[in-house]
């Protein structure tokens, strides 16, 4: 028996692995964030599969769960929105199970910050703007964030930034930004990535927080900032120069 960690993708039921739909036919236990996964996926599950919505769940009642699977014999897809690798508790989740002695592995999803930059038909990493890409949130009612993670430290670099689960504090994004990136900085928001009702707001640091009460976005987004999403006048990219040596 194994409990099966399967990035789910960012909403659109098709936007996951071949892998990750196999394990979720193929495990008799499927336990899924109702707010976040796609309800689709669960069609996949097979007959008489125990579906668990853990969206109101405790950590130890989720634990309890996938230990009653494993006493049963039973594998266990445990769906996560996105890629588990970020923002996803798989880890306290892996460390209850070690101690128990109970074997799990993961399957790789499609994470949100692709999903949105999917939706602004752009590449993060432009060559000769920006090479480097943060993934951040803001601590609002969450962990608190580690010392130097903060988004003043972290903006130093400029490097272009994407922001999950801060969108209902962009006031303060934006306040804490604006040294480091300037006020004309470029500035996206996409909530709902990839699903029917995506909705995306583009402008600077200057007007992103008034689009964003506008449109009445307070979850389900991401937030990016940096100069790779709205320069033209970038150089072509080394990897298919002519003068490149292929050898």
């Amino acid at each position: 028996m194994t409990v099966h960690f399967v990035g789910a993708g960012p909403g659109a039921a098709d936007l996951i692995t071949v892998r990750g739909r196999d394990i979720i036919a193929a495990s008799p236990v499927c336990l899924y964030a109702g707010a976040l996964v796609p309800v689709e996926l669960l069609d996949a599950c097979p007959p008489g599969a125990r579906l668990v919505d853990t969206a109101n769940l405790t950590l130890d009642e989720i634990v309890a769960e996938m230990v009653a699977a494993h006493a049963a014999g039973h594998d266990v897809a445990r769906l996560h929105s996105g890629d588990p690798s970020v923002f996803s508790a798989m880890a306290e989740q892996m460390r209850r199970l070690d101690a128990a002695g109970i074997p799990y592995d993961v399957c790789p999803g499609v994470p949100a910050f692709a999903a949105a930059a999917a939706a602004l038909n752009r590449e993060l990493t432009v060559p000769g703007v920006g090479q480097t890409v943060v993934l951040t949130r803001t601590a609002a009612r969450a962990t608190p964030m580690p010392p130097g993670e903060d988004l003043a430290t972290l903006g130093a670099s400029r490097a272009t930034m994407v922001l999950h689960l801060a969108v209902q504090r962009v006031d303060e994004v934006v306040a804490e930004l604006v040294p480091n990136y300037g006020p004309d900085c470029p500035v996206a928001v996409v909530a709902r990535a990839s699903r029917p009702d995506e909705l995306v707001l583009r402008g600077t640091l200057a007007t992103i927080a008034d689009a964003v009460r506008a449109a009445g976005v307070k979850r389900t987004a991401v937030i990016m900032v940096g100069r790779a999403l709205g320069s033209p006048d970038f150089c072509d990219s080394h990897l298919y120069s002519a003068a490149r040596d292929r050898g």
